[in-house]
């Protein structure tokens, strides 16, 4: 075998054996709308963080305006005050009225998009930028 046949049998050999160890997403719930295990991380953060500023209005009658306030509040714990959240970080912006929460890639490709939520519920999604309240919304079942 010459040297260049070599290679191309080597680099066939080395991309056969990378996409045999990248599988693919299996949804967790019927109607899940995450691409990645990431993906799936990021929107339940979003929907525990969505239950809990909806509990802490109906007792408080105003939303919560840090992440902070929302400990105790549904199943907000403590450590999801950090915003760090390994492939993703949190961004959130809030006030009595109202408030918006992101959950922005570190690096964005196919199986990290950026996903938004405020006070009106819907979580919305962007593939190569931050997603915001104009964004197109995550269908879900």
């Amino acid at each position: 075998m010459n040297g260049f046949v070599r290679r191309a049998v080597t680099a066939v050999f080395l991309m056969g054996t990378l996409a045999v160890g990248q599988s693919a997403y299996t949804p967790k719930y019927k109607g899940d709308p995450a691409r990645s295990n990431s993906e799936a991380v990021a929107i339940a953060y979003m929907k525990t963080a969505l239950n809990a500023q909806r509990q802490y209005k109906k007792k408080k009658g105003k939303y919560a305006a840090s992440l902070a306030a929302l400990v105790g509040h549904g199943s907000f714990t403590k450590r999801m005050v950090a915003t760090d959240r390994g492939d993703y970080k949190v961004g959130f912006r809030g006030t009595t009225d109202g408030f918006a929460l992101t959950m922005t890639p570190v690096l964005m490709d196919a199986e990290h998009r950026a996903f938004y939520v405020d006070q009106r519920g819907s979580i919305r999604y962007e593939d190569s930028q931050a997603a915001n309240a104009t964004s197109p919304m995550v269908k879900q079942d």
